[in-house]
């Protein structure tokens, strides 16, 4: 069982020795990433930790950049250096990959050149956003325009410092009442506790602003010169299924939606930054599942969802990895 498991601890000794006889594993490297929306560099708490975990038991981090750029340019690093050692790779991050069905529809967005909502919404989220070196962003004027194309009011984002109201972008929700035009989340959160809603950008929670900034990071990765021809986004791109065997793939780098707070976190990390801790657990814990032959399974998705869900979360909702 894995050290995320309740109630289940085991040591790094034992899973090395595990690793000797295990069936051949999904992937070779993990990487966990807790992403922030600062405005500023920032370190610590509530900054952006990641950590990545190798199928032999070793562990790389915790690494706590100060920015997203240079968060971006550190994980980069790392999947050129695995693939160049003919690594395969699976790397999440911790904000939503996709918005309730219909999003891109609802903002006029003309799907016929990727044909993909997601794509397609991710492709224009990344035209809008600014993300300086520093953290400068506008995230919460990329909401207001967002808001202004779907609704003409502020719905469906939400959320901002009261400095930065407008009549488009609100401090507080401001949700319709008699019914709305879009969900307020999408499928996987309503399955699970804990998630917050993608709209909701500002206070405890906000991670609207981190997929605001995010998707275009992830974006970036996926179609970096060096990185394009071997890279995946689970889901949108395998399908909702069982991965191929590695030597079909076509990839060797999967990115995939996470959720660290899913997982309690292992002892070992307990002395750690929350956030640190809970990036340490979630990588270790795909390396384990991985060496017991029990991660595959996850990229299926819950057996309880109609083909109707299927296809929605395929093409534009996404799905939490491991939920």
């Amino acid at each position: 069982m894995p050290c995320g498991a309740r109630n289940t601890l085991i040591s790094w000794d034992v899973f090395r020795i595990l690793g000797e006889v295990a069936v051949s594993s999904e992937f070779d490297s993990y990487i966990a990433v807790d992403w922030s929306a600062n405005n500023r560099p920032k370190t610590r708490a509530d900054s952006i930790w990641w950590c990545q975990a190798r199928a032999d038991g070793t562990r790389e981090g915790p690494h706590n950049p100060a920015t997203r750029a240079k968060a971006s340019e550190q994980i980069r690093s790392a999947l050129i250096a695995n693939s160049d050692a003919d690594r395969h790779t699976l790397v999440g991050f911790d904000f939503p990959y996709g918005y309730p069905e219909h999003f891109a529809q609802t903002l006029g967005l003309d799907q016929t050149e990727d044909g993909k909502p997601w794509l397609t919404t991710w492709k224009f989220i990344a035209n809008l956003m600014k993300d300086d070196d520093d953290n400068t962003n506008n995230r919460f004027q990329v909401a207001a325009m967002l808001n202004k194309r779907v609704s003409d009011e502020a719905f469906p984002f939400w959320g901002c410092p009261k400095s930065r109201e407008c009549v488009n972008l609100h401090a507080r929700s401001c949700w319709p009442r008699d019914g709305a035009p879009l969900g307020e989340k999408r499928i996987c959160e309503r399955q699970v506790r804990g998630p917050q809603a993608v709209w909701k950008l500002f206070t405890a929670g906000s991670v609207g602003s981190q997929a605001l900034t995010g998707i275009p990071r992830v974006l970036g990765l996926r179609e970096d010169s060096h990185l394009k021809s071997i890279s995946a986004v689970w889901p949108f791109e395998t399908g909702l299924k069982r991965l191929p065997p590695r030597g079909v793939r076509g990839w060797k780098i999967l990115h995939a939606e996470i959720y660290p707070s899913a997982v309690p976190i292992c002892s070992e990390f307990t002395e750690m930054v929350k956030d640190a801790a809970q990036v340490c657990t979630l990588a270790t814990w795909f390396a384990e599942l991985d060496r017991e032959g029990r991660l595959g399974c996850l990229f299926s998705g819950p057996p309880t969802l109609s083909n109707e869900q299927r296809h929605t979360v395929e093409c534009e909702e996404g799905w939490i990895f491991g939920i």
